[in-house]
């Protein structure tokens, strides 16, 4: 989960990297021109650099009892024939902290980053798997408002070649690096699709944003519930949330499942905007920095709804994912149906290194509304759903299945929302449902 630094508001990590990394270049070498002479250009700049985001924001002020001065001497005392070296020497001197989530990235690794935490990239905007049957590259989807949507290519296509080269053996991970490219570049598909000869098709590469939040209407007996699903907080999250709750009461819903199971978290602003569209009152969550320094986090009386809710989440619901969870679980705003989450209560600050590579650095421990302290240990939820491996594995090959009857944890969440909110005297859809604030 991504913040930024506490000299600047909660913004979203994009904006707020660049001004990061140009207060870290003014102050990096130190005061005297020798030592700044002698750093400039070298691998050495990189490593200075992140040392200096460390000693200033680093969360544990004993750098996990080490001596950062000390760390930095023996770094910089080094010569480096080449950044790999440097940066290779920098990823086993952050592993004295001791902290999985302090982390040097190389300028791939960070652009991947980047793009993540945006929830864009460049590209045509399909999906693609490998179909067991033929082998074949297959469209599952093209992505709305994407060239690839727009130039008519549909569900189920394939594609047989990318600029002239064959797909036949090549993996949807190569693929889609040939497909993704600069905005505004062009790449060719050859497309083959039943009923039609093969042919060649032209797009023009854009930035795509990516669907981070799926909804859809279930009619589940009497009740109709809105299922949404969260895979990650993007910077488009919020918004792609704020859309789904919207056109889901629009539909008169009367309760909500929210799923957010395998979300890993993202950027921690998201996980607040969202919680404030569920939550009218009441603190999400609370966040305390090397210093003691608290900042404390509530809803604001933006909610879009305030109909049943069930949450659903499992082992690999993480970071954001757990700060909403455990806002709208503290505030009795949902029951949490699943199994217990991965327990990550750690805050990072992203910041761009003048390489283009990137650092990942702990600034804060978090802590939910009540006080409770989650690391290493995750959320319970109020109604304990632990799936087999067999119905793990079930689902994993029957991805359609997930968020149906079929699926235990959603099969109990639906259960929570008829037998306790739905039942209640006076919480039917037509006395129940409340206008939707526009934010």
């Amino acid at each position: 989960m991504n913040r930024s630094t506490r000299r600047f508001p909660l913004l979203q990590v994009a904006l707020c990297s660049g001004v990061v990394a140009a207060t870290a270049a003014s102050t990096l070498f130190g005061p005297g021109r020798a030592v700044r002479a002698a750093l400039q250009d070298s691998p050495k700049t990189v490593i200075d650099e992140a040392w200096q985001i460390v000693n200033r924001e680093y969360v544990d002020g004993t750098f996990n009892k080490n001596d950062w001065k000390a760390v930095r001497q023996s770094l910089l005392s080094k010569n480096y024939t080449s950044k790999q070296e440097a940066y290779e020497a920098l990823r086993v001197a952050l592993k004295r902290l001791d902290d999985p989530y302090t982390r040097f990235m190389d300028p791939k690794q960070y652009e991947a980053l980047s793009n993540q935490t945006s929830g864009e990239l460049s590209g045509v905007g399909i999906r693609l798997e490998l179909d067991e049957k033929t082998k074949a590259l297959t469209v599952v989807e093209p992505l709305e408002n994407s060239p690839a949507i727009r130039a008519g290519v549909q569900s189920g296509d394939r594609i047989m070649a990318i600029n002239g080269r064959s797909t036949k053996g090549m993996s949807v991970e190569d693929a889609s690096g040939l497909i993704r490219g600069e905005v505004g570049t062009k790449v060719t598909l050859k497309i083959g699709r039943n009923g039609a000869n093969e042919f060649n098709l032209p797009l023009t590469r854009a930035r795509i944003e990516l669907q981070t939040v799926r909804y859809s209407l279930r009619q589940e007996g009497k009740n109709r519930i809105g299922y949404i699903r969260l895979n990650e907080f993007s910077s488009h999250a919020s918004e792609q949330m704020q859309r789904a709750i919207q056109a889901l009461t629009a539909q008169k819903v009367d309760g909500f499942v929210l799923d957010l199971r395998g979300n890993p978290g993202g950027l921690l602003q998201a996980s607040i905007e969202i919680s404030r569209m569920w939550l009218d009152k009441g603190a999400i969550v609370r966040t305390v920095d090397r210093r003691g320094g608290s900042d404390e986090m509530s809803a604001n009386r933006t909610a879009l709804t305030k109909l049943p809710l069930a949450i659903i989440v499992d082992g690999n619901s993480a970071s954001s994912s757990e700060i909403l969870t455990g806002a709208l679980k503290d505030n009795g705003r949902a029951t949490v149906v699943g199994s217990q989450t991965f327990g990550k209560a750690l805050v990072q600050s992203v910041h761009s290194l003048s390489d283009g590579s990137g650092l990942a650095v702990t600034i804060a421990h978090y802590y939910t509304p009540k006080g409770t302290d989650i690391s290493q240990k995750g959320i319970t939820p109020d109604i304990k759903v632990d799936l087999t491996d067999e119905q793990r594995q079930y689902l994993a090959t029957n991805p359609k299945l997930i968020g149906t009857k079929q699926d235990p944890q959603y099969a109990r969440a639906l259960s929570v929302l008829e037998k306790t909110a739905l039942a209640r005297p006076g919480a039917s859809s037509q006395q129940s449902r409340v206008n939707f604030v526009a934010r």
